[in-house]
């Protein structure tokens, strides 16, 4: 079969390989999925890197999230077990994981429901407990974890502010549903959140970036606000005051979703329930912006992590064509 494979760590453009080599072989309590989708996420560049909290032996195949079809037929998403990911035409993933693809998406579609979504809704509900009439700061609104969050916020009934750079973002960012679009290129953010909540500041903040954005997000949130740390895609990890925290009576939050698998897989399958229902009823729809044939994925996997991108970039196995 055809996987793309990491050697040696580094960026994603320079090591990543395109490789023939054997299927894998699930182990116990896993499944062979041949991969119809795989949605390219951050995480898939800080692997490359090196970078990510998990570390798997090399050579490895990136692709932490896919849509496709177990021997068996079923149309699933699945979370492949690292090293066999799913920039591949074929991976491995745990049965007892397994999700059934929501049949209101296409398979692109589909392979960016879980991650994103999952984590936007753990972040705004679980953790944050956004409540309807409720004002939400969305930093990064037109990326794929942000156009998520935008998309779960009004799903909930929360007035939406986006933060997106530049002004091709900030449309994105207006289409998605976002009441009031900030372009951090231009705009003063805390000024524009102060003036869009008369003074009050944002009840809710969801921060994937951190940095700069977090910054704002604390001279911005309201009287008992939260602000959800999701991730640092800027490559700053901020260091909070805590005695600002404590004078303005606003609270932290982080959220690694990931972590639900091992406390309360439970939650992650009553939350996929909801997805579900939600994509049936048109409340949600992953923002694809780009299906990319199986020859532009160490290009696609770059552009996510020099944050050039919009909505969600997917790779498609049995589509070819010549890489970008």
């Amino acid at each position: 079969m055809q996987a793309w494979r990491v050697h040696r760590n580094g960026e994603p453009s320079e090591v990543m390989r395109r490789e023939e080599t054997d299927r894998p072989a699930p182990g116990p309590g896993q499944v062979l999925v041949e991969v119809r989708a795989a949605n390219v996420n951050f995480p898939d560049a800080l692997l490359c890197r090196g970078h990510y909290q998990v570390r798997p032996p090399l050579p490895f195949t990136p692709g932490v999230e896919v849509c496709g079809v177990t021997e068996d037929g079923r149309r699933v998403i699945a979370t492949p077990a690292l090293p066999y990911g799913g920039l591949a035409e074929y991976a491995v993933a745990d049965e007892a994981a397994l999700l059934p693809a929501p049949d209101a998406l296409d398979d692109a579609e589909a392979a960016a429901l879980h991650i994103g979504y999952q984590t936007g809704w753990f972040g705004l509900h679980r953790r944050a407990g956004l409540r309807e009439g409720e004002t939400l700061l969305v930093h990064a609104a037109a990326g794929g974890v942000g156009s998520a969050a935008v998309q779960l916020g009004k799903a909930a009934g929360a007035r939406v502010i986006g933060v997106a750079g530049g002004a091709d973002k900030a449309a994105v960012a207006r289409s998605l549903g976002c009441d009031v679009v900030v372009d951090r290129h231009g705009d003063d953010i805390v000024a524009a959140v102060k003036d869009a909540t008369g003074g009050r500041g944002a009840d809710v903040v969801y921060d994937p970036v951190g940095g700069p954005a977090y910054a704002a997000s604390a001279k911005c949130v309201a009287f008992e606000g939260r602000i959800v740390v999701v991730g640092f895609a800027s490559g700053d990890i901020p260091a909070p005051a805590l005695n600002h925290a404590l004078v303005k009576n606003y609270a932290v939050l982080g959220l690694h979703w990931g972590l639900y698998n091992q406390h309360d897989p439970a939650a992650v399958r009553q939350c996929h329930d909801t997805l579900t229902e939600y994509a049936a009823k048109g409340l949600i729809k992953p923002l694809v912006s780009e299906r990319v044939p199986f020859a532009g994925a160490a290009s696609a996997v770059q552009r996510v992590a020099d944050g050039t991108t919009t909505g969600r970039l997917v790779v498609l196995p049995g589509l070819e064509g010549t890489a970008r």
